[in-house]
């Protein structure tokens, strides 16, 4: 295949092919009538995701499908929401009530699932957290909103730092019989518990429904709030772009944590009535497609680390596996190199479709449709109802082919509800007024509409699709007493597009060692988490720095980096 060829799209039929039936959009209100609080003015996510379907006649349906090394646990529509109920009925019980900060602190699991969608069945704002988040990451999302509540396990519980979390009113632990005895179990409260009595808070769609800390370039992650409206996009990207039907069986491989997992491992699949599989074991490639054989995924969404991964493992693995049964395939989060969508198309005979979307935006707003053409290298076309532009520094709409600032016209329904006690945050992504949402992605478009990404007009991090802040790090390495400065940037990798780098600076009586910069690594990823941990140090003797404010220069950080890497490759 020619390493330039324009991928046309494969046979077959497609949501969005019969939705539009050869217009171009359909109007938000006109979606809204597939949800049933269009008919009953009664509105609430959980509902949408789990009851409804019971309701319709689907109890019966598998929703939660669970695969790690053996185990397996399958849940129908009825079962979840028979465990949404009543897990809600303990929540209730004890204390939690809408609008309150819930946090969900599991692995991957069908309890994480559970949990999530039994706080939002009360009206509660719910935070997932990542399962590899170590204290300090714990501290700062849950200090942040002051989160009254969590729902965890005993082995977790050791990475959340309660002396430090006075907002913490109760601790909810997924054991039945925990050494913590200040905490409550949820099995032991679930026999005191009728099932039988369903429970849902009715809301407003522009109520609280989740909050996903995002980090930026400056400052400690923001809390970023989204409304129950969201379901309105969610669902319909699901059915568009996810291409998801009844008879589907859909994977998404990221954790609950990252606000993929949330919208697109959760409420965008049950919104569809999919079967949705959960993963619970690390990444293997043998272990990936051996889910992917069993558990029969028809519908697959990862990373393009993980497909990265996956090519350099070879064919040997992807050999002694029947996928047949896969017939679409998305990459989210960073983006998609031409190479992965080759290799897809000459080993899986399918094409991989990229996606563009921010915690922010709350949905796909940037895709490339089953039924379009794929330019690989391109982030792919507006979503139908979306409109987008390139802008210069001062706010001026760019002719086709010059790159500038990607904009996004709002609104649209899952667009984020606010930044949590941060006006001013809320408000810097609307630098040119109130109309225009700037993604802070530098990109160009062509004749045809598809966009393309030329990179970030910040500092942000973007190492195997999850956005790290490098000033949440270069903040943790001077807490070590052997760091006297430090700049921290992304440096292109192969596998994982960046890596996290640092440059420090010591303080005196400190000399550079293998030992040494082992210790700080560790100290850095044993206080955040290890995706935010640098995976490579180098000592130098200062930083670059502004003359005025001494802000440390990473752009100059990294353009040397980049030409370090141009030698070595020359």
């Amino acid at each position: 295949m020619s390493r330039q060829e324009i991928i046309q799209p494969f046979a077959g039929t497609h949501n969005v092919q019969s939705d539009l039936a050869g217009r171009n959009s359909i109007a938000w209100e006109e979606i809204e009538k597939s949800f049933s609080w269009h008919e009953t003015g009664k509105v609430n996510m959980a509902y949408e995701s789990v009851d409804r379907h019971v309701a319709d006649g689907f109890g019966d349906k598998i929703a939660l499908h669970y695969v790690e090394e053996g185990r397996e646990w399958k849940i129908t529509y009825k079962e979840l929401k028979e465990k949404t109920d009543s897990w809600a009925q303990v929540l209730k019980k004890n204390g939690v009530k809408k609008d309150d900060f819930l946090f969900v602190f599991l692995p991957k699991h069908p309890e994480c699932h559970i949990a999530i969608l039994a706080a939002i069945k009360l009206g509660v704002i719910v935070g997932p957290l990542f399962e590899a988040f170590m204290e300090e990451a714990v501290r700062d999302r849950i200090a942040d909103c002051e989160g009254k509540y969590i729902i965890t396990n005993e082995e977790y519980l050791q990475r959340v730092p309660l002396k430090d979390l006075s907002s913490l009113e109760t601790i909810f632990l997924t054991d039945e019989n925990p050494d913590y005895l200040e905490a409550i179990s949820i099995p032991k409260e679930l026999e005191k518990i009728d099932t039988n009595e369903s429970i849902i808070e009715w809301v407003d769609l522009d109520d609280g429904l989740n909050i996903h800390y995002t980090s930026g370039s400056t400052g400690k992650p923001k809390g970023i709030i989204h409304a129950h409206r969201a379901m309105i996009q969610q669902y319909i990207t699901g059915r568009w772009v996810l291409d998801i039907k009844e008879e589907d069986v859909y994977w998404c491989t990221a954790h609950p944590g990252w606000v993929t997992g949330c919208v697109y491992g959760i409420f965008a699949p049950l919104l569809n009535r999919a079967t949705v599989v959960i993963h619970g074991g690390r990444f293997n490639a043998d272990s990936w497609y051996e889910t992917i054989e069993k558990t029969g995924v028809t519908v697959w969404y990862s990373a393009p680390t993980a497909f990265r991964m996956l090519m350099a493992e070879g064919n040997e693995a992807l050999g002694r596996h029947d996928l047949s049964k896969l017939r679409h395939i998305l990459s989210v989060g960073e983006p998609l190199n031409p190479e992965v969508i080759y290799w897809g198309v000459e080993n899986l005979n399918l094409r991989i479709h990229d996606t563009w979307w921010m915690t922010e935006t709350g949905a796909q707003l940037i895709v490339n449709l089953p039924t379009e053409a794929i330019k690989p290298g391109s982030m792919g076309k507006p979503l139908p109802n979306i409109e987008t532009a390139i802008f210069d520094d001062d706010g001026n709409i760019l002719p086709l082919g010059e790159v500038g600032h990607l904009a996004i016209k709002g609104p649209w329904p899952a667009i984020m509800k606010g930044v949590w006690k941060d006006e001013a945050k809320y408000a810097s992504y609307f630098p040119f007024g109130p109309e225009w949402y700037l993604a802070g992605d530098l990109a160009s478009k062509d004749e045809e509409g598809y966009i393309f990404f030329q990179g970030r007009s910040d500092d942000m991090i973007n190492s195997s699709g999850e956005r790290i802040g490098p000033f949440e790090v270069e903040s943790k390495l001077i807490e070590h007493p052997a760091v006297a400065e430090a700049g921290v940037i992304g440096k292109p990798d192969p596998i994982r597009g960046e890596i996290v780098k640092a440059f420090i600076v010591l303080n005196k009586n400190y000399y550079t060692s293998p030992t040494l910069l082992e210790n700080i690594r560790l100290f850095v990823r044993g206080r955040l988490a290890a995706h935010s941990a640098p995976r490579e140090i180098e000592v130098v003797e200062e930083l670059p720095k502004t003359k005025i404010s001494g802000k440390i220069l990473r752009r100059e950080l990294k353009a040397k980096e980049i030409e370090k890497l141009k030698l070595i490759h020359v």
